[in-house]
């Protein structure tokens, strides 16, 4: 691959894969966070969950041959919150389009609502998807549309991206 628009994207979340959620449920703290679309809102900056970021996932994200974009309801802010406390760069932030009457039947159906977004935006790139909650509906609805030019990711909330998670990752990148 020579071209940026040749590399596969990975759609990141940050909720659950970047910030696990595996403290037992005394410890947790409130989690409060205005969204103001382009600014860095103060209380999102002071969230307590951002201690739970692990320091060494920039790099190695940075290190997959691949494009990352922010997929995540953080949507600016994880440029001034999440970004800087990784090592990253600021990147692509995907901006969650109001729901079709369509977009609405399919996450009655159980399609997650991120899924639609997502492939229109990786419009013919390859991409792979690191989320929480991604289900076998999303799985099966990106595979008839994609087959192998796509990889979801399901990540455990409680632990957040593994060495595992990057094993698959990273050989799936290559692979392409």
């Amino acid at each position: 691959m020579t071209g940026s628009a040749e590399r596969p994207l990975l759609f990141l979340d940050v909720d659950g894969p970047l910030i696990p959620f595996g403290a037992p449920a005394h410890e947790r703290k409130p989690v409060r966070r205005e969204f103001r679309m382009g600014h860095e809102s103060s209380s999102a900056a002071s969230n307590p969950l951002l201690d739970r970021l692990s320091p060494d996932h920039g790099a190695r994200l940075a290190a997959l041959p691949c494009d990352l974009v922010w997929a995540t309801t953080w949507m600016a802010d994880a440029n001034s919150c999440i970004a800087p406390r990784l090592g990253l760069p600021e990147l692509p932030v995907v901006e969650w389009p109001v729901p079709s009457e369509e977009e609405e039947r399919d996450v009655r159906a159980g399609l997650h609502w991120k899924t639609r977004p997502l492939l229109e935006w990786a419009g013919r790139r390859a991409f792979a998807w690191v989320d929480d909650e991604i289900t076998d509906r999303d799985r099966a609805w990106i595979a008839t549309r994609r087959g192998d030019r796509a990889l979801l990711v399901r990540v455990d909330p409680r632990h957040g991206l593994t060495d595992a998670d990057f094993v698959v990752l990273d050989d799936w990148l290559r692979s392409l």
